[in-house]
């Protein structure tokens, strides 16, 4: 049974599965190729995650440990506004064409990056290279699942996507634990197994268009410089970005409601509906990218643990994230999307702030404070991204699910690059009652008040949904569960 609300803006977006005429044979076709799609994307998450673990011993390698945090933060720039462009782009190009540009990046940057990464600059190039390749299968993987699949599969599949998420990262850092006593740069080349599926894409990947074939090229150049400048406005508080930022969104505001066929309308901007949910997505993944790599740096700073010690301290945190995604569908039908989502949120909440609270308790229990965390981050992706694309008509599924992507992924790089330097240099180790309470001090002390950041943020995300949950799904949702 269905657990979206029934309401005028929303239409569905799926596809009658049975064989029964050319658009239904298409669909069945792009229904095999979710499987192939996911296992690129788990590849890329898995590099993405492995780097992010180790990002600041990269960095000292390279001489430039001060700004090991851009390793992290400028390819996430990359991947929010490749996620935008992308999702947006389904609804027009075609989604063969899409996925085989995305994988040819993917390796480009995979080879180019083992073979030159003598510096930050270019292992910042070829990990921005990267990154952009492989998500090119995961916007089409989301897209199909909004377009073809029958609304009481999708959250299903939807959790099937965070599920490789959580999988691909408990991988990524274990990988990037191990490789980082070995020889790190090998992490550009494990994306390269994709090559094992590109058969399975080629037959089965729908290479039709959507209804429109004009492609607004200047609309998506003046977005994405908007969002790139804003984004690294906060790696720096460069104040000049946060000014071009501002008047390119201006300029990004006038140009789509002068030009002839942009590929976004002001009228997409005015839906409230979708405003309050997409903000969930930037509240919930604000601490996305940086969560790994401060609990790497507490392990290392605080108890001495080497890279590969605290990935194994993370993996059964991660395992539990992987089965809390799958499952995030059968939690759903049992407890309607307002209630999982305040569940998995509360979680979240509870994991910072008990791991605030216990920094000095051992690594094992640190361990099962951030079982919290990854939970909760894993159980809510699928209501909410069905949540997000239910507020939006079904000629606004790509769209939909590219601004999904950029609320989530910007808010993930803004994150890490606001955290990344009180990670690595411990300016946030003042006292305060709770600190005092622990007895912690010195690093311990730093990331307590960090995590006790992080707590706060998901206290007030819990806020901000459960105030304007009547709004996102209107007068009388049909979730039924509270």
């Amino acid at each position: 049974m269905s657990n979206r609300p029934q309401n005028t803006t929303e239409t569905t977006t799926s596809i009658d599965p049975s064989p029964s005429s050319d658009n239904d044979i298409v669909a069945a076709k792009a229904r095999k190729a979710l499987v192939p799609l996911l296992f690129i994307y788990m590849l890329g998450t898995l590099c993405l995650q492995a780097f992010n673990l180790v990002f600041q011993q990269v960095g000292s390698d390279v001489g430039a440990g001060g700004q090991a945090s851009l390793i992290t933060a400028v390819p996430g720039v990359v991947l929010g506004i490749v996620c935008f462009i992308y999702g947006s782009l389904c609804d027009f190009a075609s989604l063969k064409r899409m996925t085989m540009f995305g994988l040819a990046l993917l390796w480009a940057g995979s080879i180019l990056g083992f073979i030159l990464h003598g510096s930050l600059l270019e292992i910042i190039i070829f990990r921005a290279i990267q990154t952009a390749g492989f998500q090119a299968a995961g916007s089409v993987y989301l897209v199909i699942v909004a377009r073809y699949l029958h609304a009481g599969k999708k959250l299903l599949y939807f959790g099937m996507f965070t599920a490789a998420y959580q999988l691909a990262t408990a991988i990524g850092v274990v990988c990037g634990g191990v490789f980082s006593a070995i020889d790190w740069s090998y992490l550009f080349l494990i994306p390269m197994a994709s090559l094992i599926v590109v058969p399975m894409l080629l037959a089965d990947l729908p290479h039709t268009t959507g209804r429109a074939t004009h492609v607004d090229v200047p609309g998506f150049i003046i977005f994405a410089l908007a969002v790139l400048q804003l984004t690294l406005f906060f790696s720096d508080l460069h104040w000049p970005l946060l000014a071009g930022a501002i008047v390119t969104f201006a300029v990004f505001a006038v140009y789509i409601k002068r030009a002839r066929d942009p590929f976004i309308t002001p009228e997409f901007f005015r839906n409230t509906r979708w405003w309050k949910a997409v903000t969930l997505m930037f509240l919930f993944y604000f601490t996305n990218f940086s969560i790994t790599p401060l609990f790497n740096a507490l392990g290392s700073n605080v108890y001495g643990m080497t890279s590969a010690q605290v990935s194994l301290v993370l993996l059964p945190a991660l395992i539990i994230a992987t089965i809390s995604g799958t499952s995030s569908g059968a939690i759903v039908g049992r407890l309607g999307r307002k209630t999982t989502i305040t569940l998995g949120a509360s979680l979240m909440f509870l994991g910072s702030l008990s791991a605030a609270l216990c920094v000095l308790a051992g690594p094992v229990t640190l361990g099962a404070c951030i079982a919290l965390f990854y939970g909760g981050m894993a159980m809510l992706y699928s209501p909410t991204v069905d949540t997000v694309l239910g507020t939006l008509p079904a000629e606004q599924s790509g769209r939909g699910v590219g601004m999904n992507d950029l609320a989530m992924q910007g808010a993930g790089s803004i994150g890490i690059a606001i955290f990344g330097t009180p990670i690595a240099t411990n300016s946030l180790a003042g006292g305060n009652p709770v600190t005092n309470l622990i007895g912690a001090s010195g690093a311990a002390s730093n990331y307590t008040n960090l995590l006790l950041v992080y707590a706060a943020v998901m206290a007030v995300s819990i806020i901000w949904f459960r105030v304007n949950s009547r709004a996102i799904y209107g007068e009388a949702p049909a979730d039924g569960g509270e």
